[in-house]
């Protein structure tokens, strides 16, 4: 076949659903006639898109795998229409083995498949545990053009005992350009890490590459799509947007030798404004994929509560979210002021249920049982459980999903109520500290996402953000009365469960001892409670649940001492590529 100096790909950044193999055919249908009138040679789907990703065990399921072969030997035999290839991801089982895959679809049948090599197992990802490693394969010639497919990881993975270089071996092979199906997730800034890292492939391959990611919500994950094209000389041929489903045709020219692209640039989001976009796309579509009408939360008055409405309503729209006041007689008068407010900022159903006559009768029913015992935080529990319960009576009425507004530093020292304010199905905040959340709230009264459905200006009264922030379960009760302040907080916690570090480098870069021993005592103990907690969504590097597995019953501590130097005469070396193994 003659060589084309224009070659046309559609790249079809989609927001799949894990299990709904028919939704997504649907979708893959659907981008499929809008590439063929665009009149693209190939479309391009992310990674495992026929399946959704991550699928999890679900991919273990013999009728789950059948049904997405079936799936895909259907949109094969559909590509006999002389429109646009189709390089698609399922999983793929071959003989004995189950495969991350990539089907080439063309001329009415499946014309190649190409099996991913190298399987993250780190952070998120737990691939090895489900799909066997795929051989290192040479390129696919679609129409005349050498394609090399590299499936995500494939060109992630730093060199090691357990790395095979893919993108070296399709260079090598004669591959001209390089497409790459990818699952990956967002985290705070991750954009400028996939560029560096895409950058350094084509760098040691000398050919362009195109990044395909899938956009939306899946569970504590949010794929934020930002997929992009890298010229041969590391210009930015293309960039999606992210957030958002994209269909964009790209045509690529050959000139000297190489494939060029110059597509749309769009502006992605960073910091703040792609954490609280990936905050209100991961809600959107918990609550869409799963079916719930709407969502309600309990509105305290404080900056968490008007947070989580706010994401709300630019999730889904005023119409579908219900605020609750569950005022007790530690509710101050500013708290339903701000409350009044934000709801009418925001536009939301907002509603007031005095609780006194239910935790007055939790305590009659109780005084039996704790006479002559002190009052304790045992009766201020008893206020956040009769809220709790409250809201999980009205979302069994409403079918209604309770959104629990609990940030991350509150996670993170267990200052949260089980069967309390930590009653719901899905949390938009958990992986937020407080101190993001006081930035986070500023940004919006003055910014939102293109995505957002919600109103522009001010829509979380200044009151609520100025104010210190309080539980409201005592007389004149602030956070700060058991807490050190929230930038100390946050500093120690950021360096204790994002970093990792000892105790007594922490202390070294000027906390207070006795202070970071105390938080660090905390977050152990808080474990249990972390464990029962709604998921929520992911923007840091490590969240709880995914990222960050502890066990509940754990004796270890770190005791903020230096640390000790290893005895060298209890290591065994055991050769190049091997850990060290310690005795003792």
């Amino acid at each position: 076949m003659t060589e084309s100096a224009r070659f046309t790909i559609t790249l079809a950044q989609l927001n799949p659903i894990v299990g709904d193999i028919a939704g997504n055919a649907a979708k893959a249908r659907a981008a499929r006639t809008q590439a063929k009138a665009d009149g693209a040679t190939l479309i391009v789907f992310p990674e495992l898109f026929i399946a959704g990703y991550p699928p999890e065990d679900l991919v273990l399921k013999p009728a789950f795998q059948a049904a997405c072969r079936a799936a895909i030997e259907e949109l094969a035999r559909e590509t006999a229409d002389s429109g646009p290839a189709m390089l698609i991801g399922s999983p793929w089982v071959d003989g004995d083995k189950l495969y991350n895959a990539c089907a080439l679809l063309d001329d009415g049948r499946i014309s190649a498949i190409r099996f991913k090599v190298n399987l993250p197992n780190y952070g998120v990802f737990d691939e090895k545990r489900v799909f066997a490693r795929g051989p290192v394969s040479g390129p696919i010639t679609i129409r005349g053009l050498r394609v090399g497919v590299p499936i995500c990881e494939d060109t992630w993975m730093e060199e090691s005992a357990d790395y095979e270089n893919v993108v070296e071996c399709l260079a090598e092979t004669g591959a001209e350009i390089l497409i790459v199906p990818n699952g990956s997730p967002y985290a705070r800034n991750k954009n400028d890490l996939r560029l560096s890292v895409q950058v350094a492939r084509v760098t040691e391959s000398g050919l362009p590459l195109v990044y395909l990611n899938q956009v939306g919500g899946q569970d504590e994950l949010v794929f934020d799509g930002s997929s992009f094209v890298l010229n041969a000389d590391h210009s930015l041929g293309a960039q999606l947007p992210a957030f958002a489903e994209s269909i964009t045709t790209l045509t690529f020219e050959k000139s000297d030798g190489h494939w060029r692209c110059n597509g749309p640039i769009a502006p992605v989001p960073e910091g703040d404004e792609g954490d609280y976009a990936a905050c209100v796309l991961g809600l959107r579509d918990y609550v869409n994929k799963n079916g719930f009408p709407g969502v309600l939360m309990g509105i305290s008055g404080g900056i968490d509560s008007a947070l989580c409405a706010a994401i709300a309503v630019d999730a889904l729209g005023a119409d579908r979210v219900r605020g609750v006041m569950l005022p007790f007689r530690y509710t101050a008068q500013v708290s339903l002021d701000d409350a009044d407010k934000l709801a009418k900022a925001l536009g939301f159903r907002y509603e007031i249920l005095p609780i006194a006559d239910a935790v007055n009768g939790f305590e009659k029913i109780l005084a039996d049982t704790f006479k002559g015992l002190e009052r304790d935080i045992t009766e201020e529990n008893l206020q956040a459980r009769t809220r709790g319960t409250l809201l999980m009576a009205i979302s069994n009425k409403t079918g209604a999903m309770v959104v629990t507004t609990g940030n991350k530093s509150e996670m993170s020292v267990g200052y949260a109520t089980l069967y309390g304010d930590m009653n719901g199905g899905f949390n938009p905040i958990k992986d937020l500290y407080k101190t993001q959340v006081f930035r986070i709230s500023t940004l919006r009264n003055s910014w939102k996402p293109d995505i957002a459905m919600g109103p522009d200006g001010e829509v979380i009264p200044n009151n609520i953000i100025v104010r210190p922030p309080t539980a409201e379960l005592r007389e004149n009760q602030t956070d700060q009365d058991s807490l050190p302040p929230y930038d100390i907080l946050d500093g120690i916690l950021e360096r204790l469960v994002e970093r990792e570090d000892p105790l007594s480098e922490i202390v070294a870069a000027g906390y207070e001892k006795d202070v970071v021993t105390r938080i660090d005592r905390l977050l152990n103990i808080a474990e249990y409670k972390r464990r029962q907690a709604a998921p929520g969504v992911k923007v840091t590097r490590k969240n709880f649940g995914r990222d960050r597995r502890y066990p509940i019953t754990n004796k270890f501590r770190d005791l903020a001492n230096p640390l000790p130097k290893p005895d060298e005469g209890l290591v065994t070396r055991a050769g190049k590529g091997s850990a060290e193994a310690f005795d003792g």
